[in-house]
Formats: C-alpha cells, structure tokens, sequence
C-alpha cells in the first residue's frame, strides 16, 4: 500500500488536491482513500490531509500512517510541525520552500539524511494561476518524484475531475502549474 500525507494550512487545497488525486488514481482501477484532519478547523489553521493507493481493498481507515510521501506545501511547516512523524527510512519530502535544498538543511539539520525535494509551489501558482493555490502544483512535483503516472495521462485526467467544478481557463492554469511543478522539482 502506498501512503501519502499532505502538511497545510487550512485554506492551501490539501484535501482538494488528495481528493483530485483519488479521482485521478481510482480511474486506473485501484483502490484509494482520501481524507483530512483539521485542528481548529480555521482558515490558516495547519491541517494533514491523507492519501492511501492500493490494488486490494483499502481496510485501514486511520490516520495513523507510515507514509510514502509527504508532502508539504505551507513552508512555514517545516519549522512548526514534525513532518518527519512516523516516517519510515524510504519516506521521500516533497518541500515547498524558497531556499535551496543545502539551504533548507542548514535551517532544519534533522532533513540531512531524508531523501528530499523542493520546489516553489506557491511562487509557480501566482505565476500560473494568479493565487496562492500550491496544492496542482504539489500533485505534479509527486508525479515527478514518485512516477505513478505519466505525466501526459495524469494532466488529461486532471482535467477531466477539474472539468466537473472549474472553467477550461482555470483548468488550462492549473495543468501548466502542474506541468511547471514536474519540471522544476529537484
């Protein structure tokens, strides 16, 4: 089984973008959850949001995980909350941050030996979409580093779970976030 747990804030899109990817995944015949977890429920508040990929029935319903990914699209996280909870040695970081990777580190050493990434997933939503909306971008930097899915079939059935609730413009800005995401990862 494959897990994965999104650290956010309220308001960021962790639940739609673990949500968007279920639909994406479930299409391919596997089972999937996706569920939240909010503290305050406040807009702004630090939320997780969860994923679980599996060929057989999915039978744990617990947020308690040993997750495959995570990631995380508030940078501020990073600092505030353990992202690192019951990892397990092939856990791999997906960081939305500004600083470097070598940055990063000198400002959070328990990371150095974690198989991380980073990208700017709120700077490539301003720029791609015009808010502050890191969740498609997070969605492509995870096709990237987990290579689930081809990048061209995940952005065609992205677009068709966008297609039920969003405007071909606002669907267009978020697969070239994603596609930008999945190029600039490192």
């Amino acid at each position: 089984m494959l897990e994965i747990r999104w650290h956010s804030r309220a308001g960021q899109g962790a639940v739609t973008g673990a949500k968007g990817l279920a639909d994406v995944i479930a299409g391919t015949g596997k089972e999937v959850q996706a569920f939240a977890f909010y503290g305050s429920a406040k807009r702004g508040a630090s939320m997780t949001a969860y994923n679980r990929i599996d060929s057989e029935p999915i039978l744990n319903h617990e947020k308690f995980m040993n997750p495959d990914y995570v990631l995380v699209i508030d940078p501020g996280l990073v600092f505030i909350t353990n992202i690192c909870l019951y990892h397990k040695p092939s856990t791999k970081y997906i960081i939305t941050t500004r600083l470097s990777k070598e940055e990063l580190i000198d400002q959070k050493p328990e990371l150095a030996t974690k198989d991380i990434y980073t990208l700017d997933c709120i700077q490539i939503s301003l720029d791609s979409i015009g808010k502050s909306v890191p969740n498609a971008p997070m969605l492509g930097a995870l096709m990237k580093v987990s290579g689930m899915l081809e990048i061209g079939y995940f952005l065609e059935s992205f677009s068709k779970v966008l297609g039920k609730k969003l405007p071909q413009k606002v669907i267009e800005a978020n697969k070239i976030a994603i596609q930008r995401a999945y190029d600039e990862v490192q």
